[in-house]
């Protein structure tokens, strides 16, 4: 079914609102649009570079991804699998506390809504300049990961290099390619040798993925859903399904993240970290792991909660999804912290790792422009580009804006929902219980993924049970869906 109209202008009214309700700018100002204008190009900043745009370099995004961060390939050095990932060099194209920078440090992330992407940076720099498009000569920061047997990250280097994008590929279509259910995508075919270095950088980040699981990385999965639109007509919604090469991804930049970290706690600086701390509502989870059949230890155990989960995954993959979403509220939010030298890190929790930071998509997130700017300060022997009290404000206002940009996606997200259902009232839908308590019980259906309120018939309902629902209405401004039983 289309919602016919102008679907995209009227969601990206409430895009705009929403972001200037929760304190974000969608729009740059006259002066940083004037600095976008104005830019040429990345300035080197030195002649410190290594050449390494004759390397089999990728891009792994979304289908319709342009502001492309990261580049990755597979190297052979001294018997070692080593993966380097290339990150975009931002920081040569936007100085800090230009105009650029300010509106950067205002919102603090891309807001990435149904209708609208508003971008940090804006697209000359974030889809041109500063994105690490094929066929293009650029600047980057590269983070040498060595691989140990096992899968266990060995040892990592950072370095200033120029690279060069072989080809833009898409998650999807690699995929399939892995899977073997596809073709390898026409970009990668029409290089040389990139088929093969591929291959070995899918078994390095199954490599990956295993020894992070044997730790206790959390294998949550939960259902988010994207807009699909036939002109300004929108047509659908559909989950954004998991993917091996998504996981390839996730996985390469874990690793290169957790280099970063060590990399700047070495250079013995302040820096920004990315927590998710030891949960303080683990008892709830004890409890909802005994519900479905499974026993936890008294005290906080990410290794016992990863395997419960994997059973879990296993046994009902159909609601896997539901208790995921359930667990990562009772796990609590991430959050960016400052790591003194010589103290402690807090680690992150669902990842089971101890050092852990933000640094490979700096075209979309300030946290990472920020790593990125003391990891060149560090790399040229100068003055941290942040002190330590600055880090302590920085990290504060970047938690609280990710919260709220979250916040205004979430929301637009749920005025697709309702504008895409808004003709459909009185219809019938198999549902399931996503959640039941005094503040209300929820249920999604699956065909638009879709979750409502049931404000009707709700009586003895329990997460978990599957019922047959009506459309009652739709708020579209609000984002509400109503369904009752009979």
């Amino acid at each position: 079914m289309h919602v016919r109209g102008n679907a995209r202008q009227r969601l990206r009214e409430i895009a705009r609102r929403a972001m200037v309700e929760r304190g974000l700018e969608p729009e740059f100002s006259a002066a940083a649009r004037a600095e976008a204008e104005a830019t040429r190009g990345q300035a080197a900043g030195g002649n410190a570079l290594r050449d390494l745009r004759d390397l089999l370099w990728c891009s792994i995004d979304n289908d319709d991804s342009r502001d492309l961060d990261q580049l990755t390939v597979m190297v052979d050095g001294s018997g070692a699998r080593r993966v380097l990932v290339a990150v975009a060099d931002v920081d040569a194209a936007v100085a800090k506390d230009s105009a650029l920078d300010a509106h950067a440090r205002v919102n603090t992330t891309s807001v990435y809504t149904a209708a609208q992407v508003f971008p940090m940076l804006p697209e000359r720099l974030s889809t041109d300049l500063t994105s690490l498009n094929p066929d293009a000569d650029r600047l980057a920061l590269v983070v040498d990961v060595t691989l140990a047997a096992d899968g266990a990250v060995a040892g990592g280097d950072v370095y200033r290099a120029r690279v060069r994008n072989r080809a833009k590929l898409a998650y999807n279509a690699v995929a399939a390619w892995l899977d073997g259910r596809g073709p390898l995508p026409p970009a990668a075919a029409a290089v040389r040798g990139l088929d093969a270095n591929l291959k070995a950088q899918d078994a390095i980040a199954q490599a990956l993925k295993a020894e992070r699981h044997r730790r206790g990385s959390l294998g949550l999965r939960t259902m988010e859903t994207r807009a699909v639109f036939d002109g300004d007509a929108l047509a659908d919604l559909q989950p954004d399904e998991e993917n091996r090469a998504r996981q390839l991804i996730e996985d390469f930049m874990i690793a290169a993240n957790g280099v970063i970290a060590r990399f700047l706690a070495a250079a013995r600086v302040a820096s920004l970290r990315r927590v998710l701390r030891t949960p303080e509502r683990w008892d709830r989870i004890v409890a909802l792991a005994a519900e479905h059949g499974g026993r936890l230890p008294a005290a906080p155990d990410a290794s016992a909660l990863a395997a419960f989960l994997s059973a879990r995954h296993d046994a009902d993959p159909e609601r896997f999804p539901d208790l995921s979403l359930a667990i990562v509220k009772l796990l609590g939010k991430g959050e960016y912290a400052v790591q003194r030298p010589d103290t402690e890190p807090a680690g992150h929790f669902a990842l089971a790792v101890r050092d852990y930071t933000h640094s490979t998509a700096p075209n979309r997130r300030f946290p990472d422009l920020i790593t990125q700017r003391l990891v060149k300060s560090a790399l040229a022997n100068r003055a941290p580009a942040y002190g330590p009290d600055e880090l302590d404000g920085l990290a504060r206002h970047c938690t609280e804006q990710e919260d709220d940009a979250a916040k205004v996606e979430r929301q637009v997200r749920k005025s697709a929902a309702a504008l895409l259902l808004e003709r459909r009232i009185g219809e019938r839908f198999d549902a399931l219980v996503t959640g039941a308590a005094e503040k209300g019980t929820w249920v999604r259906i699956t065909r638009p993924p879709v979750e409502g309120r049931l404000v009707r018939g709700f009586e003895g309902l329990d997460v978990g049970d599957h019922v047959e629902v009506t459309l009652k209405s739709t708020d579209v401004e609000r984002g509400f869906i109503d369904f009752e039983r009979r």
